[in-house]
């Protein structure tokens, strides 16, 4: 290759012959453990959620009940900032 041009000396034959196989057990055994792997993933992503949402709504409830429970619930509530 120079200067970005590939150059194929005569009488090359750059064509590819290429042979096409098919082996239908290992097909079909590749796409049933595929299929296990996604069904997998999918259980996995829906404990997760799950999990998530039992996770988000505790937070929300400590959150509320921190604000009951405070004294002066005015103080804390404003950042004063200067520059």
């Amino acid at each position: 290759m120079r200067n970005g041009i590939i150059y194929i000396p005569r009488g090359t034959d750059i064509r590819r012959e290429t042979e096409v196989l098919m082996d239908i057990p290992s097909l079909s055994m590749a796409l049933s453990q595929n299929r296990v792997l996604t069904d997998v993933g999918v259980a996995m992503l829906s404990k997760n959620l799950d999990f998530m949402k039992d996770v988000g709504s505790n937070f929300a409830e400590q959150i509320d009940s921190v604000s009951e429970l405070s004294v002066n619930p005015n103080v804390g509530s404003n950042i004063d900032i200067r520059l």
